[in-house]
């Protein structure tokens, strides 16, 4: 008997010492039922890389598009979504400079944060100053760095530029209007509610448009002039969004797609495909030329696959602004990891106003 308590209970220091919990995506559909927790083995660091004891991670529109099926980077089922965490050193691989155990930091992961311990890319993290709201800092990697490299690396907003934020509200566009505010530029940004549009004021926003009111379009031409153009669009939604957004551009005007939230409301069906892809409309490199626009397309898994380096040059620089109190994400709300799926309707329903973070 003792024999076999003592055999028990040594299993079940190892199962601790060697597993996790994790969230898993088990099937496409629904959040509250698309979702396990399960014990999953801990990952271990390689060369160049460190593994994070999980505090929070953050949600993101693409966690929804993954969910539903309907984000063609997402693992094959079973598989544990997320794109970024905060929390303490695990572990330090081979040939990593800067990091010990113990560091409280900020990390993307190419999934896997949706768990109690995540691994990445050591060039995909930075140190937190202690007592840094974990809440909050969950945002400056996948949201505010996507906004960074899209406003300051692609485009180099510039001041005096005319810019429209779709989606300001949310995290990017949070992030994507204190930027552009920074820089001097003169900001329209859209929404969905008269709650959302104060938040966009309260922001600096110049020209807040709530896009289910008015026709943005129309509201814009208005507001230029017969003779005034816009510089830059950030559109996250796609579809016909895009091509409204284009023909509102002048010349030297440049439109940066970095998602495609519109996908979401549909079934993922070849018609729905093709309502999407005749939504964005046609371009030639004629066109874009004669007109001297451009379309800079923005995404970040694949800038974290191929350029590390300018990953972490974007972190760092993100990171100096958050400390100098220039950039300042705003928290949505916070969530345990029980409730989850609810965090998930939220953001999925368009209520949220800024990040939503979930913690262990």
């Amino acid at each position: 008997m003792k024999s076999a308590l003592k055999t028990q209970v040594t299993t079940q220091i190892l199962k601790l010492k060697y597993t996790m919990k994790a969230i898993v995506l088990v099937k496409d559909g629904r959040p509250d039922t698309a979702f396990e927790i399960q014990e999953l083995p801990k990952p271990k660091a390689g060369k160049g890389e460190i593994v994070v004891k999980v505090s929070h991670f953050g949600l993101n529109y693409a966690d929804i598009m993954a969910r539903k099926g309907l984000y063609n980077d997402r693992p094959p089922l079973p598989c544990v979504l997320g794109y970024e965490v905060v929390g303490t050193v695990e572990e330090v691989g081979e040939s990593v400079l800067g990091f010990a155990i113990g560091d409280y930091v900020v990390a993307f992961t190419q999934f896997g944060g949706y768990a109690e311990y995540a691994k990445t890319d050591a060039r995909g993290a930075v140190r937190l100053s202690p007592g840094t709201d974990p809440s909050v800092a969950t945002a400056l990697a996948t949201q505010y760095c996507t906004a960074w490299f899209a406003a300051c690396h692609m485009v180099n907003l510039k001041a005096g530029d005319h810019v429209l934020v779709h989606a300001a509200a949310g995290g990017v566009g949070t992030a994507l209007v204190q930027i552009a505010k920074s820089k001097g530029c003169i900001v329209f940004g859209t929404a969905s509610s008269a709650q959302k549009l104060n938040y966009l004021k309260a922001q600096g926003v110049d020209y807040p448009i709530n896009y289910k009111e008015k026709d943005f379009e129309k509201e814009i031409n208005a507001l230029l002039g017969a003779k005034k153009r816009l510089d830059v669009v950030f559109d996250p939604i796609g579809g016909k969004n895009f091509k409204r957004s284009m023909g509102l551009l002048g010349s030297g005007g440049r439109i940066v797609p970095f998602g495609a939230s519109d996908w979401s409301a549909s079934k993922g069906g070849f018609m729905d495909k093709l309502k999407l892809v005749f939504g964005f409309g046609f371009l030639h490199p004629i066109g874009l030329m004669m007109k001297s626009k451009g379309v800079i397309g923005v995404n970040m898994l694949r800038i974290g696959e191929n350029k590390a380096e300018y990953l972490n040059q974007c972190l760092e620089e993100v990171y100096a602004h958050f400390q100098s109190n220039t950039l300042k994400p705003t928290v949505d709300s916070v969530w345990d990891v029980a409730d989850l799926y609810k965090a998930h309707q939220k953001l999925e329903g368009r209520a949220t106003i800024g990040k939503v973070v979930v913690k262990w």
